[in-house]
């Protein structure tokens, strides 16, 4: 197998894991909680985001890596980090512009994930970050795609102070 073969299974395998985690449980207990404190949880994995700054760093990676998409998977993955700390205390002070932050961060940090996959030109120069596309995205991805759905929920209102 090669290792575009093999960072394709693993990225898929990653994303199907995730996807059945949250449907078959997190979706479920999720329901239960106010759209706030669920929003809050989906959120929690994004404030680790800086952790893909990790391919600004030239000994983490090939010297063959696009400086492009260090540049804006490093930078896009701060971006996303920040808003998402920002959309999550912004929740839990209970701020009225909590929501339009929350949307704000999840399109941002959706954005930055399409224009990485957009910009990556080959797994095998990603020496040991390799972790992150195939096992921190899917989980981001999920996440948003939850979040976008709580998001468009009848249910979801600005939060008041």
């Amino acid at each position: 197998m090669t290792s575009q073969m093999i960072f394709f299974l693993q990225f898929m395998m990653s994303l199907a894991a995730f996807a059945l985690i949250a449907v078959w449980y997190l979706g479920p207990w999720l329901r239960k909680l106010s759209p706030t404190t669920a929003i809050s949880l989906l959120i929690l994995p994004h404030i680790s985001r800086h952790i893909g700054m990790s391919f600004l760093v030239p000994t983490l990676n090939q010297e063959s890596i696009s400086g492009t998409f260090a540049f804006w998977a490093g930078y896009g993955d701060l971006a996303s980090a920040i808003l998402a700390f920002a959309a999550l205390i912004a929740l839990r002070v209970r701020l009225t512009i909590a929501i339009p932050l929350v949307w704000i961060f999840n399109i941002v940090g959706t954005a930055d994930l399409m224009n990485a996959f957009y910009l990556a030109e080959s797994s095998s120069n990603f020496g040991p970050t390799w972790f992150i596309p195939t096992f921190l995205v899917p989980l981001l991805l999920v996440t948003h795609a939850m979040i976008f759905m709580r998001l468009m929920q009848r249910d979801t209102v600005p939060a008041t102070p």
